[in-house]
């Protein structure tokens, strides 16, 4: 009798210990969901399977590409039947969270380290003052040059737009008219623009405070004749000479493959999307922000390249918080994911990686990291926003506007357009 007591006793006290072990969330049924190339969806789906091991849930995969996963996401949360994790494109919270609602509330689930994160870094996946999203990677625009063809025509990398504008001239001398030193077209033109009245003002386009355009008609306006004169010395194809040959892709060009195309202003992250095309023997170099004559700020135009979120209709928020923190913070997630999704905002999963992924990569993205700038809005980068600075731009191309009337139709589209995120 004894002995049975002990034995029970001891069976007693090791599934206690068991109990104790075992991870805090039960097993769980868990969806996630996310766009990106074929290497991106090799990796996560690993990912997942190790960590959904580790935790002893089970997490089903939802990929695509990036064309329609708005839209799909757009109809899985308006019927409550999106995944339990997210990715999300970072202009797209407040969309989905205009009051901070619209996803589960990060900080209450204490399996999430935010401690990984900066506040700024935090602040920017915040709605309303609450966390909706963690940032997975930090991106920026950057400017890459071609310095072969910089070298064939004797001159240095620029550091400043009015180097800029004096090596734009002395490549055209010296190598002919049909070369070209910047490249600007749709949404890179549209950036540019902003750069420029950034690096001028020290303000970025929406004012937080008001949630309405931060710039006067005179300050967008000098913006935009920026873009004009990138035309007009030369240093840029028209919108006119591109639309005829169809807006190409840069990375399609074979001017660009050639080096008859000098430079852009792109993502950090896609480094090798515009360096594999070059022919061989020419070399593309990221470099620091060019700056302005009397401006006030470099005007780093940097951001979250997307965010993960967790849905507030998950049945289970704290399984699908460790899992995110495994694919974030923990080495079973870090260690297979790498750089797919770019250079991790995490600090345990930079400590890790250490010199992981492309060093021009990692270059262009220690450049966007030191530059300065105000911070970046959500906004900038919103659907509707950004078709109505585009259509502008090509109006003012098209010279059926001046730059005056371009700046008061951008000012007053998009301010009607925020209106609605009141």
């Amino acid at each position: 009798m004894k002995s049975m007591l002990k034995s029970s006793v001891f069976l007693a006290g090791a599934a206690l210990a068991v109990i104790a072990m075992a991870p805090s969330a039960s097993a769980a049924e868990l969806r996630m969901s996310w766009w990106g190339g074929e290497s991106r969806h090799v990796a996560t789906q690993k990912a997942i399977a190790a960590c959904g091991a580790k935790y002893g849930h089970t997490v089903k995969g939802e990929f695509t590409g990036f064309d329609g996963y708005l839209e799909k996401l757009t109809t899985q949360m308006a019927g409550k039947t999106e995944a339990d994790i997210i990715q999300v494109n970072w202009p797209w919270l407040p969309l989905f969270s205009k009051d901070g609602k619209g996803f589960a509330d990060l900080r209450t689930l204490k399996d999430l380290d935010l401690s990984n994160w900066t506040e700024a870094d935090l602040a920017s996946g915040s709605t309303n003052g609450v966390l909706q999203g963690l940032s997975v990677s930090t991106s920026g625009r950057v400017f890459f040059f071609n310095t072969t063809t910089l070298e064939k025509a004797g001159v240095a990398v620029p550091t400043t737009w009015d180097e800029f504008f004096e090596m734009t001239k002395t490549v055209k001398e010296k190598l002919g008219p049909d070369y070209y030193t910047f490249n600007a077209v749709k949404e890179t033109a549209h950036l540019l623009m902003t750069l420029a009245v950034t690096q001028a003002t020290g303000k970025g386009m929406v004012d937080p405070k008001t949630n309405r355009v931060a710039w006067t008609p005179e300050e967008l306006a000098a913006g935009i004749d920026f873009l004009g004169k990138l035309v007009e010395t030369g240093a840029i194809r028209s919108q006119k000479q591109e639309a005829a040959d169809g807006n190409v892709n840069l990375f399609e060009k074979p001017a660009w493959s050639e080096g008859k195309i000098a430079g852009s202003y792109e993502w950090d992250s896609t480094y090798s999307k515009y360096a594999d095309p070059l022919k061989e023997g020419q070399v593309l170099k990221p470099v620091p922000m060019l700056k302005m004559t009397g401006g006030k700020t470099e005007g780093v135009f940097r951001k979250p390249s997307m965010v993960f979120s967790i849905s507030k209709n998950s049945k289970n928020p704290e399984a699908a918080a460790q899992i995110t923190n495994c694919l974030l913070n923990e080495p079973e997630g870090i260690d297979i994911l790498g750089t797919s999704r770019g250079i991790p905002a995490s600090k345990a999963a930079m400590a890790r990686l250490s010199n992981a992924g492309e060093p021009e990569v990692r270059a262009a993205n220690a450049i966007v990291m030191a530059s300065e700038g105000p911070t970046i809005s959500p906004f900038d980068e919103n659907p509707v926003i950004r078709g109505i600075i585009i259509d502008t731009l090509e109006e003012y191309a098209y010279e059926q506007i001046n730059s005056t009337e371009a700046a008061e139709q951008i000012i007053d589209g998009v301010n009607d357009a925020l209106k609605k995120f009141d």
